[in-house]
C-alpha cells in the first residue's frame, strides 16, 4: 500500500511540474537588446528556484513545430519587429484562445505592428523613448501580488517607453510620474505595467521595464518578474 501511495504521489508531482513550462521567446527583426541574454539567464534562475521549467527559443518556427498545449506561459522577452509569419500567428493565437498565458517584457510592445490582434494582446504599442534615466514609478495596485513587494513610489533607472494605441480597459499595475523625468509623452495616463484577462481564459501581463542589463540583477525588478510569472501561471 505504501508503495502504491508513493507512486501516486510521484505521478501527482510530475504532473504538477509538467504543467509549469515557460517559453522564453526572444526573436528580433529590428533592434536587438544587449540585455536579452541577461534576461534569459535571470528567468532561468527564477525557474530553478520556483519550480517552473524554462524553454528558450529565438526561432518563430517553435510555434508551428511544437505542441503548444505543453506550454503554460509564453514570454516575449524584448522581441522586436515582424517576427511571426501567418501560420505562426495562427498557432500562437490558437494557443491563447485555448487558455494560454502571455507575459511581455519591455520591447514586446515593439513587435508585430501590422497584427492588430497582437497589439490588443499586449495592450499597447511602443511609440518612442527618451534616454535611459531615473524616474518614479507609481504603484497603482499596491495589494496586487505582482507589485505588493514594492514601495508605492518606486524610484529606478530604465528606458521608459511612450505608448500608442493604449487599450482603455487595462488593469494598470504601475504608471510613470512624468514630472520626475524628461521625455514622457503620455501625460497623466502613462501605464508602465498592466494585465488583462484574456477571453480564452488565460492572462496577458506586460511590464515596460527590462531594457538595461542592470535590470536583471535588480532584486526588486527580479521579484516583480517572478511574481508576474506566478500570477500568469495561477488560476
Amino acid at each position: 500500500m505504501r508503495f502504491i501511495i508513493a507512486i501516486a504521489f510521484l505521478i501527482i508531482c510530475n504532473t504538477f511540474y509538467a504543467q509549469n513550462k515557460v517559453l522564453i521567446f526572444h526573436e528580433t527583426e529590428g533592434y536587438r537588446h544587449k540585455s536579452i541574454e541577461a534576461g534569459i539567464q535571470a528567468i532561468q534562475r527564477l525557474g530553478n528556484e520556483n519550480d517552473f521549467n524554462t524553454i528558450v527559443s529565438r526561432d518563430s518556427r517553435f510555434f508551428t513545430e511544437n505542441d503548444l498545449d505543453d506550454i503554460d506561459l509564453v514570454i516575449f522577452l524584448n522581441t522586436t519587429g515582424d517576427i511571426l509569419n501567418t501560420d505562426e500567428e495562427v498557432a500562437f493565437q490558437g494557443y491563447m484562445d485555448n487558455g494560454g498565458n502571455f507575459f511581455g517584457i519591455h520591447a514586446a510592445a515593439d513587435t508585430e505592428y501590422d497584427w492588430a490582434w497582437y497589439g490588443k494582446l499586449v495592450g499597447a504599442y511602443f511609440k518612442g523613448h527618451p534616454k535611459v534615466q531615473t524616474a518614479v514609478v507609481n504603484v497603482m495596485m499596491p495589494d496586487h501580488m505582482t507589485v505588493d513587494h514594492l514601495p508605492e513610489q518606486w524610484k529606478r533607472e530604465d528606458e521608459w517607453y511612450n505608448y500608442k494605441d493604449i487599450r482603455p480597459d487595462l488593469k494598470v499595475l504601475m504608471s510613470l510620474d512624468e514630472k520626475t523625468y524628461e521625455g514622457g509623452e503620455n501625460g497623466d495616463n502613462h501605464p508602465i505595467a498592466w494585465f488583462q484577462n484574456y477571453t480564452g481564459g488565460g492572462r496577458s501581463v506586460y511590464t515596460g521595464g527590462g531594457h538595461t542589463v542592470e535590470s536583471y540583477s535588480d532584486p526588486d525588478f527580479l521579484e516583480h518578474l517572478r511574481r508576474c510569472i506566478r500570477f500568469a501561471l495561477s488560476d
